[in-house]
């Protein structure tokens, strides 16, 4: 067939060739795939090894957990967890003498001990395990109306690492994985470490599936009302009014503010979100920031010396919850349930409570599937 060159647009033209042709011709061979139907079953050349492929991965990535509560355990996953360059940014020569010369001699046991109080021992893991895994599950029966969906879970710090769960995912033949970070509110050493550590794993792949990443969620509606719910419903059963509610991020360095991270900006968000969907007058809900680490000022007002000062001030009734936590962990239950609440009683408070996470509530999966049904459009019917 010859071809000419169109001299108004540069393209090549086929003067012989129907119009009305060439589009079915165009739409029959670069139309995609249906996408509900595995390609695993295609017919493929004869000695050709049988390979799958066609489906859709979903994977969901928390922040981690040590696989127990003793001494190497734990020094496994606080030295992952403390030398990412997410977490502290501080040059190698300065924190790993500090890091392996005092913290990691000391800490594994301390946090050991406080893991040890939160630990759930009838599967013998830590909490935050076992509301990701059944997250996971709960959302792949919420997706079986797609046949070609996988849901899957993995931890960015110790096991199942993320490494490990994409291979899983390229194992059942997944060429489009969603990578869902379960963090609301986007911070560098959170959402964007999960990332990272998925993209470090596919550098090494020749053959790499489609990636999507679900993006912060702090402003959704599906969140804010499933947030609204939970904490209304946990009121209702109390026998007392709290005075105030304050809402506990995990805090970051100041100095990552400063440097652009957009995390205080969306807490702030979050809570203003919140208050208007619950109607509370302004100065009911506080914002405050929890889990400080090392010498630098952190994201303030601080959670311990909030409780503190409320209680120091004649506040005698409070409740708190973890808007920024997807699944309740070490930072929730043992750092607010047990230690804040120590704090308030100890400087005269009376009446503390703390408001669970979503973990895999009814409100919580809402949450879960609404952004995963979102971010799948165009992969799946």
């Amino acid at each position: 067939m010859h071809q000419r060159q169109s001299a108004r647009t540069g393209r090549e033209e086929f003067p012989n060739v129907n119009t009305q042709d060439y589009k079915a011709f165009a739409d029959a061979t670069i139309a995609p795939a249906e996408p509900n139907r595995s390609r695993e079953n295609s017919v493929l050349p004869d000695g050709h090894p049988p390979i799958k492929f066609g489906k859709v991965g979903v994977l969901l990535v928390n922040l981690g957990t040590p696989d127990a509560t003793d001494y190497w355990p734990m020094r496994r996953y606080l030295a992952e967890f403390l030398t990412d360059r997410r977490v502290i940014e501080w040059p190698k020569a300065l924190w790993y003498p500090i890091l392996y010369g005092i913290i990691l001699m000391v800490r594994p046991g301390r946090k050991g001990k406080d893991y040890a109080t939160i630990w759930n021992e009838e599967l013998d893991e830590s909490y935050l395990r076992t509301y990701t895994r059944s997250q996971s599950d709960l959302l792949s029966e919420a997706l079986a109306d797609h046949e070609n969906v996988v849901v899957d879970w993995g931890m960015r710090y110790g096991n199942p690492s993320i490494a490990s769960r994409i291979e899983a995912l390229r194992a059942e033949g997944c060429d489009r994985i969603l990578l869902f970070p379960l963090y609301p509110q986007y911070a560098s050493a959170t959402t964007a470490t999960v990332n990272d550590k998925a993209f470090e794993h596919l550098i090494k792949l020749r053959w790499q599936p489609a990636i999507r990443t679900v993006p912060a969620y702090h402003d959704e509606p599906v969140y804010i009302d499933a947030l609204a719910r939970s904490i209304e419903a946990h009121l209702a059963t109390l026998d007392f009014e709290p005075e105030k509610v304050i809402a506990s991020y995990h805090g970051i360095p100041e100095s990552y503010f400063a440097k652009g991270d957009p995390y205080h900006c969306h807490c702030q968000k979050t809570s203003r979100l919140l208050e208007e969907r619950l109607g509370w007058e302004k100065g009911r809900l506080m914002t405050c920031f929890q889990s400080r680490f090392g010498p630098e000022e952190w994201l303030q007002p601080y959670t311990d010396k909030t409780v503190e000062k409320l209680a120091s001030e004649g506040v005698k009734n409070i409740a708190v919850f973890n808007p920024g936590f997807v699944s309740d962990c070490l930072e929730t239950l043992e750092e607010i349930a047990m230690e804040a609440h120590e704090i308030f009683e100890e400087h005269g408070g009376e009446n503390f409570s703390y408001i669970p996470c979503l973990n895999d509530s009814e409100n919580g999966m809402r949450v879960i599937e609404a952004l995963t049904r979102r971010e799948l459009q165009g992969w799946v019917k």
